[in-house]
This record gives C-alpha cells, structure tokens and sequence, in this order.
C-alpha cells in the first residue's frame, strides 16, 4: 500500500467511523428518552420494547438487497442514501404526535440503517489486507460504544433542559454532513487488499447459499442472535432502569448508562482488536477463542450487577462497566473472522446475510421480550402484594426481566467456543481456493501473508 492508498483508506475508516457512530447515536435516542416517552403517552414496557422489535425486523429485511447492493454497485453511493434517510427519519421521530407516528418512524431509521454494516464491513476489507483489519474493523467498530455514549450523555443534558423531541432533531445535521462526505470516498476495487480474486462470483441471491456452505457462518449467525438479544435489550432498558430501580434523574441516568454501556466499549474494542488480532497470529481459531473467553468472564459480571439493591451505584458500575467493556470484544473478534472464511466478493452479501440471520432467529427480539417480561413480573409483583397500581412494581419487574441476559450470554460462550471448532477448516478452504486461483509458485507465499502478521 503506497501514500496515496494510505491516505485514500485513512479518509476512508474515519468517514466510516463516524457514520457508523451517528448510526448507533440516532438507534440510542430513543432509549434514553423511553422514561418521559412512556409517561407522555402512557404506554407499557411491552409496547416499548416492540417498536425496538420492528426496528430490527426492518433492519434485518432491508439489508439483504442492501447486501447484494454493496457487492455489485457503489458502496460509497450505498452509505451516502443510508445516512440521509435514517437522519431524515430520526427528524421525523422529534415530531411524532403518539405511539403509532412513532413507530413509523423508527421503522424509517432502521431502514436506512440497514445500509451502513454491509456497504462499511465490505469496503474495510478492501481497504485493508487480513492482517490489519482486526484494527481497523475496531475503529470503525468504536462507533458503536462513542455513539451509545455522546447519544446518552447529550440526550439526558437536552431532553432535561429542551424536551425529549428536541433530541432526535438535533441529530439529524450531523448525519446530513456525513451523507456527503461519503460520496468522496474512493471506491476501492473489489478484493484489492488481497493476492487473488475469484472468478466464479455468484450473483445475486445465489451469493447467500455460498456464504451458507460455510459451516462456521452458521456458528456465527447463531452467536450474533443471541449476542444482539441482549446488547438491544440492555441499551434499551439501561437507562429506564437506573430510574426506576436506582430513582435517577433522566439526566443522571443517561450519564451513568453513558459510562457502563458506551465508555467501557472504546476501552473493549481496542484491547479487544490487539487480542483477536494477536490470536490469529497465533491461531486460525484464535479469534472465536478470545470472543468465546472475554464472554465468559462477562456473564457473571453482569449477573452480579443487575443483583444491586437500589442505590448501590459504585458496584453496579464497576461490575456492568467491566462485563460490558468484555462484550464488546465481540465485534473485533466476530466480524473479522467472517472475512477470514468469505471471500471477499461476497463480503457485502455475507455482513447482510449474519444480520438477517441471527436477528430472524433471536436478535430482533430481545427488547420485545424483556419488556413483556418486564410488564408480566411487574403484574405478579403488583397482585402479590394486594396493590392495584402498577406503577410502584415496574423496578421490581425490569429488574427481573434483566436476569435473561446472563443466561444467554451462558449460551452464547458455547457457541463461540463450537465456532472455533470449524474456523480453521473454513480458512483452510478459502485458502486452497487461494492455491487454485493463481500460479503454484505464488500459492506458499500468498497462502503466509494471509495468516501471518506484518
């Protein structure tokens, strides 16, 4: 990579790390504004949960053509229409007179949304070789955690001094800017970062069954199902819980939801991106190792967190904070051990194909659940103890509903460590196609640059 390619591709990762932090800042909004969102219009945890619900269901269908999309026309075209209209869309949820405009509009943001992993993931791997995209898939991964935490420390300052609606409408200039700034990114040639390229591409939906003969995407489909069940459920209810359960301030809660959900994550995706990175050199399952082990040192964490009595914010912070910080290891590990078994015309594809997957399977489900879980331990509470007002009992059911996470996060371990059994077999593949598609004499050194470091 020369200095031009360099500068191309640093424009490039800093562009896409900040559209995929608007992306998480406009998705974190509405979390952190649920409290006076429920008290305004009355509404239930169940009905909340269910617009985070449909978001992901849209999200998830929208990015199957928006997979196709990124692996055959224009990526930085893709990004530059996905910005603009979840930002309009997130215009639109400032405005809402009730329930029902809401949910339209948030359906709108998770259209445009749908848009920014494939086209993002597609062009990182294009831009740089196997064994830097570990860290450069964690910068643009550190969107996710900088977003989750300026979207919760903004949203409280503005919607306790403004009103909730003005958060949403302040997020919507930002995310027009970088709409723009995205149609100068450079469109790399597909698979440049690499030392072959297929021929035998397949198109269109035939792409998803080429993906599917990997043994080792199902493993990860399956782990990102029960991964996004709970980041959605948690991001969802965090900051509503710290008021309920805690009695904090809107304001108050969204700074301490900032710090355990969205600070911890900048610490999580670098230390995150240097091990799984370090383990590959190390190992072609290292990757799935080092997400399955951070995993499991998280649940218990988070377990013992969401077991605080009221007011007991220290410990809640430092057991939530490092659990969290633990799952965000997650992402730098995951994402790139995908582009370790697809070939890189298929990235695209690959990225929408997990998404549709695992939410269809599980994610998407995850707000819907906890706040129906939420809702029905709050009533049992509420008729145990002869009251006739809900109102009093929400803390004691959230709190309840919370305890599913720990247990996924139980079933997720052993999925990860079940994807580390078939990894090194799929990169074996990917690398024989390596072996077929050029001369004999280049197959050993191409087949070492793929697994070794610089």
């Amino acid at each position: 990579m020369n200095n031009e390619q360099k500068k191309h591709a640093t424009y490039a990762l800093w562009v896409l790390f900040a559209i995929n932090m608007m992306n998480f800042f406009d998705r974190q909004i509405f979390a952190s504004v649920s409290k006076p969102i429920i008290e305004e219009w009355n509404l239930s945890h169940t009905a909340l949960g269910f617009i985070g619900t449909a978001f992901i269901l849209v999200y998830m269908t929208v990015g199957v053509p928006f997979g196709i999309w990124a692996d055959r026309g224009s990526r930085t075209k893709l990004l530059a229409f996905a910005v603009a209209i979840w930002s309009i869309f997130t215009a639109a949820s400032g405005v809402a007179w009730g329930y029902s405009s809401m949910f339209v509009a948030r359906l709108g943001v998770g259209f445009g949304e749908a848009g920014c992993a494939p086209a993002g993931n597609s062009l990182i791997g294009d831009l740089y070789p196997a064994n830097k995209r570990g860290r450069a898939i964690g910068l643009f991964m550190l969107g996710l955690p900088v977003g989750i935490f300026l979207s919760n420390i903004l949203s409280g300052i503005i919607a306790k001094a403004f009103g909730w609606r003005m958060t949403f409408l302040v997020a919507t200039i930002p995310g027009l800017i970088l709409a723009l700034l995205a149609l100068r990114i450079k469109e790399p040639p597909r698979g440049a970062s690499e030392t072959f390229q297929a021929d035998d591409r397949p198109r269109g939906l035939l792409s998803y069954f080429r993906v599917l003969a990997i043994p080792t995407m199902w493993w990860i489909i399956l782990s990102g199902a029960l991964h996004n069940f709970n980041a959605y459920a948690v991001n969802s209810f965090i900051p509503l819980y710290l008021g309920l359960h805690h009695g904090l301030d809107i304001q108050q809660a969204n700074l301490i939801a900032a710090i355990v959900l969205g600070a911890v994550g900048v610490i999580g995706l670098i230390a995150g991106g240097w091990a799984a990175d370090w383990a590959r050199k190390k190992s072609p399952r290292g990757r799935m190792i080092v997400a399955a082990l951070a995993l499991l040192i998280s649940t218990p964490c988070v377990y013992f967190a969401i077991g605080q009595p009221s007011g007991a914010l220290v410990p809640f912070m430092v057991l939530m904070g490092f659990g969290w910080m633990l799952i965000y290891f997650y992402y730098v590990a995951v994402y790139p051990a995908i582009q370790d078994v697809v070939e890189p015309s298929l990235r695209g594809s690959a990225m929408a194909l997990y998404f549709f997957g695992m939410y269809l399977i599980l994610g998407a489900y995850g707000t819907w659940i906890t706040g129906y879980l939420s809702d029905t331990f709050a009533n049992q509470a509420m008729v145990a103890a002869g009251a006739t007002t809900l109102a009093p009992f929400r803390a004691i059911g959230l709190q309840k509903a919370f305890y599913v996470v720990p247990i996924v996060s139980l079933l997720l371990t052993l999925v990860l460590f079940a994807g580390s059994l078939t990894i090194a077999k799929d990169m074996e593949k990917l690398q024989k196609g390596v072996r077929e598609a050029v001369p004999d004499s280049k197959s050993d050194e191409i087949a070492a640059t793929e697994i070794t470091a610089d």
